[in-house]
């Protein structure tokens, strides 16, 4: 019997555990093929690989992203293939499955929750008798007389984890390893209890063997893996079990990368300050779930956080400069309004993170959430992603206005395009955080740009454009405004470090005088030890500056404001950013340099 176990994931890098786990268990009695795709691909592409692997039963792995494309997906299979079995699975159809059996009536079954010996059971009886009312943990159909009727057989015991198969062994795998991300679990379950999360539903922490966990990454490190995401839902409930992972990992690594989801309120000092000692630079990531600091929405919602204990983790793991952290927000939770919202958002960024989310609240089936959604007056999309639309606190008004929050936050603090610049505006120009994403956002829709594209130099002179617009409201109220001399200084390093090459134009207009410019390159090349031993080191000459590196005069010490943010225009800056091969790379890499100018002159 020819098994086809199928997804729609969202991006081509990423792989599903799911089909695999479910190959391990079955694929040694059955033939099993892996067939993954993109919620992008057009769907006849789709049905047309899986129509010509002949299969006698297709499985589709199910989640809130996918699940409507391949609802369509199944309607023109089933057109094409009238007798091959569709079976689905996954956390989307594991609940409500009666109203699943109902919408999409080409599906045979569903099995409903883990389902490695739900659905081993399941093919033995396809092949089999058809006893599907013994397949404890299935939805099936049955012939009654005159109609079809969909039955829902009771749930299956949890698994012993320990008894399972290697997901992460298979041949076929081994050479996409290096281009895609390799999802990986050490346990299934969390202690907690979320409303908004279907992980709260399972009680407890279920652990797979440790040793086989060790040698699975093993394999796929050696294999040449370069990026393991832990789908864990709290990697470090247990202190030992994560810090002896933590200590395999840092002594196994051999570049590869780990993404763990944790929480930080409950990560022990001692772990800390071992991952502070003894962590590689950029080999982990913390994903670091806060969602909200307002302590009436944690309690509505079954959510227990000690923000001072999470501050200490963020702020340690930040200060020793060793993992990069990742903290999510979700706007729409009970008891928060936008005014609470925007609080939450100034506590998190105040801590500084190198990535953060805003999510909006879904109200996923299964959820104590979902089940109380009158309650607290909320209204939702119908279908997935089942985001709310507004509640009695947060009107529909609201959501729209921080999707432009969300929007300005992933193109400018999330992809890191002027960190420098965007740290000065929300310390020092505008009144919070918060405020300046949702002004900049609002000023992005009111010109339409989100319906079109951007380039590099596009993002520099839109936020140019709305600083120059905010600085013309300040002053008409009276204010002086913001710094403009500053702030452009900020945007030129800012754009100069975030090219490989050497720009060949850039976004704002070169106002140095020929004279002025061709005498910064005499100075340079005559005195280079007035910069820098390293830069003098270099022995560039004039044609080599000329063809390399790129100057700009900005009105302040920029030096002194990277050291300590202070603002002192009594002193200028020479700024040099020189692109060259550095020994080992075989790409450019910018490198700035700084001078001391006094009324465009050298001082000593």
């Amino acid at each position: 019997m020819k098994v086809v176990l199928s997804t729609l994931n969202a991006k081509y890098i990423h792989t599903s555990l799911a089909l695999r786990c479910l190959k391990a268990y079955s694929g040694e009695q059955f033939d099993i093929d892996i067939a993954e795709y993109t919620i992008k691909d057009p769907v006849m592409n789709i049905v047309s690989d899986i129509y010509s692997r002949k299969p006698d039963v297709v499985g589709f792995s199910c989640y809130i992203w996918n699940i409507e494309e391949t609802i369509t997906v199944i309607n023109m299979l089933r057109k094409v293939s009238p007798q091959v079995k569709i079976v689905l699975g996954g956390p989307e159809v594991s609940y409500d499955t009666d109203h699943w059996m109902e919408r999409i009536p080409e599906v045979d079954f569903i099995v409903v929750g883990e389902g490695e010996e739900t659905f081993h059971h399941l093919l033995t009886e396809i092949e089999g008798a058809g006893k599907y009312h013994m397949v404890f943990g299935l939805a099936y159909r049955k012939q009654r007389e005159g109609y079809i009727e969909a039955l829902v057989n009771p749930g299956r015991p949890k698994l012993d984890l320990a008894t399972l198969p290697s997901p992460h062994r298979f041949a076929e795998d081994v050479p996409h390893l290096a281009s895609r991300v390799v999802y990986f679990e050490t346990s299934r379950g969390c202690p907690f209890s979320c409303q908004f999360c279907l992980s709260s539903i399972e009680v407890g922490v279920r652990y797979f063997d440790k040793e086989r966990t060790k040698a699975d990454i093993l394999y796929l490190i050696d294999a040449g893996a370069k990026l393991i995401k832990f789908v864990d839902r709290t990697f470090n409930i247990k202190r030992d079990y994560a810090l002896e992972i933590f200590q395999f990992l840092i002594e196994n690594h051999n570049g590869c990368v780990f993404q763990f989801e944790i929480t930080a309120d409950i990560m022990r000092p001692e772990v800390l300050d071992y991952l502070a000692e003894h962590a590689p630079p950029g080999v982990f990531r913390f994903e670091i779930g806060v969602q909200s600091t307002n302590d009436p929405t944690n309690e509505a919602v079954q959510r227990r956080q000690n923000w001072s204990k999470l501050v200490r983790t963020v702020t340690k793991v930040k200060e020793s400069g060793k993992i990069d952290q990742h903290l999510d927000l979700i706007a729409g939770l009970p008891l928060e309004n936008y005014d609470t919202f925007k609080g939450t958002f100034n506590d998190v960024f105040a801590l500084g993170p190198e990535e953060m989310q805003l999510g909006f609240l879904k109200m996923l089936r299964g959820t104590g959430l979902r089940n109380d959604a009158d309650k607290w007056g909320y209204i939702y999309m119908d279908r997935a992603p089942y985001e709310m639309l507004g509640n009695d606190l947060m009107p529909f008004g609201d959501i729209v206005r921080m999707k432009r929050v969300e929007d300005v936050l992933e193109k400018y603090w999330n992809a890191h395009r002027m960190d420098r610049t965007l740290m000065y505006l929300v310390e020092q120009v505008f009144p919070s955080p918060f405020d300046f994403f949702q002004d900049f956002g609002d000023y992005w829709e009111e010109r339409g740009w989100q319906k079109i594209g951007h380039q590099l130099e596009d993002l520099f002179s839109r936020l140019w454009s709305f600083l120059n617009s905010y600085k013309h409201e300040q002053q008409a109220a009276g204010e002086a405004g913001p710094d403009m001399d500053v702030i452009m200084g900020l945007m030129k390093y800012d754009y100069f470090l975030n090219h490989k090459y050497k720009p060949r134009k850039t976004w704002w207009e070169f106002t140095m005088d020929k004279a002025v410019w061709g005498s910064h390159m005499r100075s340079l090349v005559e005195r280079p030890e007035k910069v820098s031993e390293s830069f003098a080191a270099l022995g560039m000459t004039e044609k080599e500056l000329h063809k390399h590196a790129v100057i700009e005069r900005l009105p302040f010490d920029l030096e002194a404001y990277l050291a300590d943010g202070s603002i002192q225009k009594n002193t200028h800056t020479l700024l040099v950013v020189l692109y060259a091969m550095e020994a080992g790379s075989n790409k450019p890499t910018p490198k700035p340099y700084m001078l001391k100018l006094h009324n465009d002159a050298v001082t000593a």
